[in-house]
């Protein structure tokens, strides 16, 4: 969980003070992590080169992107927030279209958590830009439909070493017709790499693993740190406000989610 924390701070530090622009961040971070991917995919002697697909590389892109983007206008913390809080109502309302029962409390709980959203992009003075959580919003909804894509995958470490291989000339052919405006420093290409390499291809690897140990509620739960992580973070890391808005809204929508996971727990059980 301090891996994925960590993706939002690295990016944040990297674009607060214009050390990379957003284009070249995101061409990095998928590059140093299908390197380090693809390394650990070979010292396994997993096959990597039919694995993934391009509809998971395209929501990896996308995500990717639009995460980058974000983050130059928006805290760590608020955008870590965002981003979970659609991701898990991405899957939640992917799984009631596909008729998955929810009890009244899980209903109650959901819609806690969409008020809290709600309450965080409410006009104000501490609320983040409009245009920043607007592409946030799209990545998270991308970053939930690659979750979805992997479940019918085979192969986690390979799946994701493949479809970071795939994104990665995608992120080239966003980032070629602004080849001659691409702006980095030694700083920003350190942040690029570290999010790349460990937050994202070590920090996936890992939690792959731990999660053939995990119940399905518990590594649903555990997930619900990570904004609070992100978000202590940007206040020690990045002199960020840890205004009553952003507890308020993290309080509803991680409050919400955890009941409704409870809740699909107890009607499974």
């Amino acid at each position: 969980m301090l891996a994925f924390a960590s993706n939002s701070v690295l990016c944040r530090l990297a674009l607060k003070d214009a050390h990379i622009d957003p284009l070249a961040f995101t061409m990095l971070r998928l590059a140093s992590g299908a390197l380090i991917l693809s390394i650990l995919a070979w010292c396994r002697s997993t096959a990597i080169r039919r694995a993934g697909s391009w509809p998971g590389a395209v929501a990896l892109f996308l995500y990717a992107i639009t995460f980058s983007l974000a983050y130059v206008g928006m805290d760590a913390g608020a955008g870590a927030l965002l981003l979970f809080g659609v991701v898990q109502l991405t899957m939640l309302l992917y799984g009631i279209a596909k008729g998955e029962r929810l009890t009244s409390l899980a209903m109650l709980g959901l819609l806690i958590s969409i008020v809290g959203l709600v309450y965080l992009l409410l006009p104000g003075s501490t609320a983040p830009p409009l245009g920043s959580a607007a592409l946030m919003i799209i990545a998270g909804i991308a970053w939930g439909a690659y979750s979805l894509l992997g479940k019918s995958e085979g192969g986690p470490l390979a799946t994701t070493a493949g479809n970071f291989a795939r994104a990665l000339p995608l992120s080239l052919l966003c980032a070629a017709p602004f080849a001659t405006t691409l702006q980095w420093d030694g700083r920003g290409v350190l942040y690029a790499v570290l999010s790349g390499a460990v937050a994202s291809g070590l920090g996936y690897a890992v939690w792959y693993s731990v999660m053939k140990h995990l119940p399905v509620l518990k590594a649903s739960t555990v997930q619900l740190t990570v904004p609070v992580l992100s978000v202590l973070a940007g206040v020690a890391l990045l002199d960020e406000a840890l205004t009553p808005r952003i507890v308020l809204a993290c309080a509803a929508v991680l409050g919400g989610i955890a009941v409704v996971l409870a809740s699909k727990q107890r009607l499974r059980g």
